[in-house]
């Protein structure tokens, strides 16, 4: 089972760019994406369906606005869109498909980037997603949490931890949540196999020169639950695939 997940900031934007043609090099079996700023209707889906992929979508109610979106060729057993919380299912932030034992979980988690109010609902997410997460384990045991987190975990996650300390992304209560998520029976699937630095998946589009010279963030990630460990057979990121202001990460599993 291979696995992507991939911020496109604007699906219609990154098709713009080649997103297309990288989907037919076969990146993955399962394409999980985040902020796809659209609907299923607002694109041609048949150029998906062509190359294989079945496609599901759980959009935010604004238009123009967050929303996920899983690309597979392989048949989910069950689809669910969102979790159940009320704001997060209005903008679109959770879809959850079933794939034999293991429940798959597409998240896009809030950015806190606009504001007091929004970095206040941030916290508020993290909170419900920890006590979602931790009933829904009783019923699926084998989850994959995969998306972009908003989160970067450590200093090594990103180019300038001094600079950033009081950044949303990299705050101490932040990346203590991340900690204590790790610390509760997951896995970070890249770092399990890379704890290399200068990784990272999202650059900011405000110096085009930020990317070029790699001063970036990892906050993208696909987490599991400790007992798929031993399926775990390799992890990445793809930083020269260049739709968006970040970039795949991949997971490989055996079946």
């Amino acid at each position: 089972m291979r696995i992507i997940s991939y911020n496109v900031n604007g699906i219609r934007a990154a098709i713009r760019k080649g997103f297309l043609d990288w989907l037919a090099t076969d990146p993955a079996d399962i394409i999980c994406l985040q902020e796809t700023k659209a609907e299923q209707k607002d694109i041609d889906t048949n150029e998906l369906h062509r190359l294989g992929y079945q496609d599901y979508w759980f959009s935010a109610q604004k238009k123009g606005y967050s929303g996920v979106a899983v690309f597979t060729k392989i048949r989910p057993d069950h689809v669910e869109y969102g979790n159940g919380h009320g704001t997060s299912d209005e903008e679109g932030r959770v879809i959850q498909l079933d794939f034999g034992k293991i429940r798959l979980i597409n998240a896009y988690f809030p950015s806190g980037t606009s504001g007091a109010h929004r970095q206040a609902f941030k916290y508020e997410w993290l909170d419900e997603c920890s006590a979602w997460l931790k009933k829904l384990q009783k019923k699926h045991p084998q989850l994959i949490l995969c998306g972009d987190y908003n989160i970067a975990h450590q200093e090594i996650d990103i180019h300038d931890p001094k600079g950033n300390k009081n950044t949303t992304g990299f705050l101490p209560e932040e990346r203590a949540w991340m900690t204590k998520f790790f610390e509760s029976g997951w896995i970070d699937t890249f770092r399990h196999f890379h704890p290399e630095p200068h990784r990272y998946t999202w650059w900011s589009q405000r110096f085009p020169s930020v990317r070029l010279n790699n001063k970036g963030w990892r906050i993208d990630y696909i987490s599991v639950t400790d007992n798929l460990k031993v399926k775990l057979t390799g992890a990445e990121i793809y930083p020269d695939v260049k739709h968006s202001d970040h970039c795949p990460v991949y997971l490989e599993l055996k079946k």
